[in-house]
């Protein structure tokens, strides 16, 4: 080998890539896969989504319903009939579950009057398909079929997408269905009437871009069909190799969209779509300021069968308009000015906070109930929170289980009252049924039991 070799001749000689060096080609990385889940990426990726769920639309001629909260992303809003919200928890292996928080019976009514719906949503890379649309819908559809529909055996069995679970698993869902049917019926809702919404058994379809099944099936006078729709392409590779296009662009969209909202995406699509990244959180903020001036506020729902209970989210100019007799702030501050005998702000915390916290207002809510509606009950009361969802309808819950009976009129509470947890469930109905949205979390009923199911302290 000759002098002028440049090959180390020590170990000291060998150079190794340094830490600094190392963490380039990782930080390199990761900078791509930033760039591939930009929000631009995501927004023109629900765009091409949309288009698919529209062909969709046009091919059954049946109304777009959301799967709340993705698939309002992919359905502009003039083509949106309504909202739906089936969690894929509850069709997770092992834990298959009909919620008795989320009913969805506010789909009956458009499924009767159209011949069915297209519920919409999607899921993240890789899968087909979200459990919802898997596993939770087909359980729903089940269950309401045997329920509603008791004599109509051809639509009793559990359906599921083709090829898509295995048998054990198949076995085991359609196992648990009478039991979730039984609860059902013990919530003593008027299943006649829900029968008279809905008009039909429900039968099942699935559309996404690999497959709709079954191939031929439409509309049909003996039945309403139910579109599944998941509305994303199956990516099984990494974002980076799909020239930017993001399968489920649409999902957990509180960690990429600045606050941005569909309908605010849907009206101002053009806009957004030519910015550069960089410029768009402030572009978003300004838009969504704009939409905040313009939006009229969220009305107030009533609780049927009462006359005088009111849910609504927080906000000033339904609180303050002098149309409710009573208030209930969950998360408004107490204060000297603020509090008058007919109203009450709990100062509970935000969030999941919140649902631990009301635990220690609800014994202020029943005395603000028994003093202001026991000596008029004829006054409506309106219960409010910052989402409208949660900690409202957790205390409207007690209200509704301590101060009302089976017709919703104000009773005054026997001493010797016991309420368990099925009397807490079907008061919940009441309350689900009437605004669709609600969402007590598990907090927030834990805290309601705690409260009711303890002994009487009159």
């Amino acid at each position: 080998m000759g002098s002028d070799t440049n090959f180390p001749v020590s170990v000291s000689s060998l150079h190794f890539p340094s830490t600094t060096e190392r963490l380039s080609v990782s930080q390199t990385l990761a900078s791509l896969r930033r760039s591939a889940l930009s929000v631009t990426n995501r927004l023109r990726s629900i765009e091409a989504d949309a288009t698919f769920v529209t062909e969709v639309a046009s091919h059954y001629d049946l109304p777009l319903v959301a799967n709340e909260r993705c698939g309002s992303w992919y359905i502009p809003p003039d083509s949106k009939t309504g909202s739906a919200y089936f969690k894929s928890t509850d069709g997770h292996t092992g834990q298959w579950d009909f919620s008795f928080r989320r009913l969805n019976l506010q789909i009956l009514p458009i499924a009767r009057e159209h011949g069915g719906c297209i519920i919409v949503d999607s899921t993240r890379r890789g899968k087909l398909m979200p459990d919802a649309l898997s596993k939770t819908i087909p359980i729903w559809c089940a269950v309401v079929n045997r329920a509603l529909f008791p004599s109509e055996t051809a639509y009793h069995s559990v359906k599921f997408p083709p090829n898509y679970l295995g048998v054990s698993e198949e076995s085991q869902i359609e196992q648990r269905i009478n039991g979730f049917v039984d609860s059902l019926k013990g919530l003593k809702l008027d299943l006649d009437e829900l029968r008279q919404q809905l008009g039909k058994p429900i039968r099942l379809a699935w559309a996404n871009r690999s497959y709709f099944h079954p191939t031929d099936l439409h509309k049909g006078n003996r039945y309403n069909l139910f579109v599944l729709c998941s509305a994303s392409k199956r990516v099984h590779g990494a974002e980076i190799s799909e020239g930017g296009y993001i399968q489920g662009a649409g999902d957990d969209s509180e960690g990429w969209a600045h606050g941005l909202t569909p309908p605010v995406f849907w009206a101002h699509k053009s806009t957004l779509l030519a910015q550069a990244e960089e410029d768009l959180p402030e572009v978003i903020e300004d838009l969504l300021q704009e939409y905040r001036k313009q939006d009229v506020g969220h009305q107030a729902t009533l609780v049927a069968p009462t006359r005088n209970l009111y849910i609504s989210q927080t906000n000033p100019d339904i609180n303050e308009s002098g149309r409710y007799d009573l208030v209930i702030d969950c998360n408004g501050r107490p204060s000297a000015v603020e509090e008058t005998p007919k109203r009450l702000n709990l100062g509970c915390a935000s969030s999941k906070l919140g649902g631990r916290d009301l635990r220690n207002h609800l014994d202020k809510v029943r005395a603000f109930i028994r003093s202001q509606l026991g000596s008029d009950p004829s006054q409506s009361l309106l219960v409010t929170c910052e989402s409208g969802k949660d900690l409202s309808a957790g205390t409207l819950l007690s209200i509704i289980c301590l101060f009302y009976n089976d017709a919703g009129e104000f009773t005054e509470p026997r001493v010797d009252q016991v309420i368990g947890k099925q009397f807490i469930r079907q008061r919940l109905a009441w309350i689900v049924s009437s605004k669709h949205d609600v969402n007590p979390s598990r907090s927030t009923l834990q805290s309601v039991n705690a409260f009711l199911m303890q002994r009487p302290d009159y």
